[in-house]
């Protein structure tokens, strides 16, 4: 989605390419001014979260990383959690930030880095049961929309005018992208491992997931193009799809079509293979979930099955050569021989795949496509006086995501790859104190979006990891 269209679905200011000056609150870590609301103004609290931000920052010998990790990682719950109830059952509805709308994929990746608290505080538990219904209910209402609105019966004003596609009340943007069905079961599943409360999956979450899985197999096409189609009218070519807008032509090899990456642009070529990979790895999440929490073994032969399906066909169809005696893994490919070798930040990312369980960080096949991801070989790295990253089209050259080099530091078991990430890391946020959506590779001053929580999660993920890992480099 272009800056413009998210503006007009936020209603809000867009921030794009400037430097903010955020209100200075109580002193943080070491003098530096916290960035965080006051108590009174937070969406929601977490006494597990408070402790563990105390129990972290007392550990880093850094003043400036427990600064920026403070406040990191509650912004999520500080500033984008709406609670409810329906029908007597807790409802969480997240927002993505300085956007409005929900986005299954980001509101999924916005908790993750909270859910190894979940057992031990019950307020948490009841926004993960909230947002796990939540998002079955969305699921519901239509699988193939990226983004929802809180009030299920509203309209969206943006796509009246320039979307034809299929726009029904509650949806937001109706962008068909796999890793929108696939986040929510790798949330679903990271809950169930962390509590074992099977509390959400009951038969609403059922139909939701049985849904999101006969939408995948739907976008193998192998019985036609399916129902979807989308085009927008926009001066942006990233923000339609061609060909009558139902996308490049395939040959039906038993990959899943995605329309969109999650960055929220088109794809060239379809069978997009990061994206494939993270759905074998999330449906064999979900049939985890059927067996343990529900018994369903019939739910769960059923994921598998597709799951070894699609895995086939990316073995088959998904690799491409490196020019260098190799082979990688393919960005996007047709099943007619044609590939796309690129990477870009948002995840899923070639360069991400371990953190999703798509791949094992020492499969020589992931190291030699996570190598040249981070090469002069893909069009979206970016190397500056502020860093090296990599980026997309989606806010064009130069600007390097955050999100990028966290990937690359969660990914890397080498101390010296991961102290330059972090040594990077600290000089993007341009004096705020969160993490950005990109920032330019020149002049971190220069950056979209201020208030993104995505990110600011996966910062506090990273965090936690290294704690975990190589507490050693925090010290």
């Amino acid at each position: 989605m272009t800056f413009q269209r998210r503006e007009m679905l936020a209603g809000a200011a867009m921030l794009t390419l400037s430097a903010v000056a955020l209100p200075r609150g109580a002193s943080g870590a070491e003098g530096f001014p916290d960035k965080r609301p006051a108590k009174a103004d937070r969406r929601f609290a977490s006494a597990a979260v408070e402790a563990e931000i105390a129990r972290v920052q007392a550990g880093l010998g850094d003043p400036e990383l427990a600064w920026l990790f403070g406040n990191c990682y509650p912004n999520t719950l500080d500033t984008t959690v709406r609670m409810g109830e329906v029908e007597g059952k807790p409802d969480a509805f997240v927002i993505t930030g300085d956007i409005a709308a929900m986005w299954l994929r980001d509101s999924s990746a916005q908790v993750q880095a909270y859910v190894h608290l979940a057992a031990q505080d019950a307020d948490l538990r009841r926004l993960f049961h909230g947002l796990i219904q939540r998002q079955a209910r969305c699921i519901l209402i239509d699988p193939y929309a990226n983004a929802f609105m809180q009030d299920p019966g509203a309209r969206s004003s943006l796509s009246a005018v320039s979307d034809r596609t299929e726009m029904k009340p509650g949806v937001a943007e109706r962008k068909w992208e796999v890793d929108s069905l696939c986040y929510p079961m790798r949330l679903a599943h990271s809950y169930w491992r962390a509590t074992r409360d099977a509390a959400p999956f009951d038969a609403l979450w059922s139909a939701g997931a049985a849904r999101a899985v006969a939408t995948l197999r739907e976008q193998q096409r192998k019985d036609g193009s399916g129902p979807y189609h989308f085009q927008r009218r926009d001066t942006s070519p990233t923000e339609t799809l061609m060909f009558g807008g139902y996308g490049a032509p395939t040959r039906k090899v038993g990959l899943i079509h995605s329309m969109f990456r999650p960055s929220d642009d088109a794809c060239l070529y379809p069978f997009l293979i990061p994206s494939n990979l993270f759905a074998v790895a999330a449906l064999r999440m979900l049939a985890r979930i059927h067996q343990e929490a529900r018994g369903d073994g019939a739910a769960a032969q059923d994921c598998a099955a597709l799951a070894d399906e699609v895995e086939a066909a990316l073995r088959a169809w998904g690799r491409m050569d490196d020019g260098r005696g190799g082979q990688v893994w393919a960005y996007e490919v047709d099943g007619y021989g044609n590939t796309v070798f690129m990477d870009d930040a948002n995840v899923p990312s070639l360069s991400a795949l371990p953190l999703l369980g798509a791949a094992d960080r020492a499969d020589p096949l992931y190291r030699r496509t996570a190598a040249l991801a981070w090469s002069g070989r893909n069009p979206y790295f970016f190397e500056g006086r502020a860093g090296q990253g990599i980026g997309g089209p989606h806010v064009g050259m130069d600007m390097i995501w955050p999100m990028s080099i966290i990937t690359r530091a969660l990914c890397s078991d080498d101390d010296a790859t991961i102290r330059q990430c972090l040594a990077w890391l600290k000089a993007s946020h341009g004096g705020t104190g969160f993490m950005h959506e990109s920032f330019h590779k020149d002049d971190p001053k220069r950056f979209t979006r201020p208030w993104f929580a995505w990110a600011n999660g996966l910062f506090g993920e990273l965090i936690l990891d290294l704690e975990r890992r190589r507490p050693r480099l925090l010290r």
